[in-house]
């Protein structure tokens, strides 16, 4: 018998599981056609900026040390979505070659896994940085097959032995620069992330006088996963299935690396002199207290907190005052419409950085020395 206790916590966490509804959207854009392939990024972008404006701020906070026992509701959203998501993206493959082929046109197939790749980007990939972090071996292998569904798996690599340690810092890629626009740090990061993630590895292997070549290199389980999803989807669709599933995973890429950009943009640690800097602090991260958002991000603009407790499962994420922790005005899915804007991005946020920078920092008079390390070609 289901106590009022149970009741009362899965209510709490009902809200979080809003991201199926995007399954039964992606259904009826495929099988539908026409306006309704618009559905997937418009409820993504769109609706959930509205919804943040209706539903405002979540400025409480649960008790960290709240027991696994009692987020069971919360963890099975994140481990249901791995067999969904790998469901709905190869039936759509096999459907797009197949059934949906006469009457979707070559632009509807094109704008459809458009859409698929912002599920797989904006919920996907979030789901996958939750379930890397955790220490249960099926919570990191189901991480790792969302990764490989987007041909991204290095970046497990690259946010657990490279951002986290030097997010703020010039050897962090994914930390966005000062007056950076997106268009410049999105391929600069495509090409520096894989770079370092590798060289993480590498070195790791190093320390224990292992060649990189060595089968623990978990590179090669990346690339065999990836290879048996591209597989996969050229036994469902051929070639053009091929093509449709590297279409949906750059799009996802894109959607991942949007959100890395405004996580952190032009927010840099304090360097102590001798390569090193001070400790990471919630200051170090832009955050978001809107709810609608955070109900389909998994309370991921509760970033600063996320850096803190990197194994903290999102429901116990805690946030902060606007005097402990820079505060984005909207929620993700309109800081990224922003962010795509490069003019308009800067005309919201340099002044806001400018402002973090005296509050934060004020000893700091000359920031030149900061700006031409973390981005030596601004323009």
């Amino acid at each position: 018998m289901i106590t009022s206790n149970q009741v009362a916590r899965i209510q709490r966490a009902v809200p979080f599981w809003v991201s199926l509804v995007l399954i039964p959207i992606a259904l009826i854009s495929a099988t539908q056609g026409g306006w309704t392939i618009a559905l997937l990024p418009a409820v993504t972008w769109i609706l959930f900026s509205i919804l943040d404006a209706f539903f405002g701020l979540e400025l409480d906070n649960v008790d960290p040390e709240t027991s696994d026992e009692h987020l069971k509701w919360y963890r099975a959203i994140t481990l249901i979505w791995a067999p969904l998501q790998f469901a709905l993206l190869f039936w759509m493959i096999w459907y797009a070659n197949g059934p949906g082929d006469a009457h979707l046109s070559p632009i509807e197939t094109i704008a459809l896994f458009f859409g698929v790749g912002v599920v797989t980007g904006t919920v996907g990939i979030n789901y996958s940085h939750e379930l890397m972090h955790q220490k249960n071996r099926k919570e990191r292998f189901l991480g790792d097959l969302l990764l490989a569904m987007v041909l991204y798996s290095h970046f497990r690599s690259e946010h657990l032995l490279v951002h986290h340690r030097h997010v703020g810092t010039p050897r962090d890629p994914v930390t966005a620069r000062y007056n950076e626009g997106f268009y410049r740090f999105f391929p600069r990061v495509l090409q520096s992330s894989l770079k370092s993630a590798f060289r993480a590895e590498k070195d790791m292997l190093a320390r224990k006088s292992l060649p990189w070549f060595h089968l623990t290199n978990p590179f090669f389980r990346y690339w065999g996963l990836q290879g048996t999803m591209l597989l996969l989807a050229f036994l469902l669709g051929g070639w053009i299935g091929v093509m449709l599933f590297i279409w949906q995973a750059f799009i996802a890429i894109w959607q991942l690396e949007l959100v890395n950009y405004i996580e952190h943009y032009g927010l840099t640690r304090k360097h102590l002199g001798g390569g090193k800097y001070e400790h990471v602090k919630p200051q170090h991260s832009w955050n978001a207290s809107q709810k609608a958002s955070n109900w389909l991000l998994i309370n991921l603009q509760r970033h600063s907190d996320h850096h803190y407790k990197p194994d903290r499962r999102f429901p116990l994420l805690q946030t902060y005052a606007s005097g402990d922790a820079p505060q984005l005005p909207f929620g993700y899915p309109m800081m990224t419409m922003a962010a795509m804007v490069p003019p308009l991005w800067r005309r919201v946020m340099n002044p806001r950085v400018r402002r973090w920078r005296q509050m934060y920092y004020p000893e700091i008079s000359n920031w030149k020395p900061y700006n031409k390390a973390l981005n030596p070609h601004p323009h």
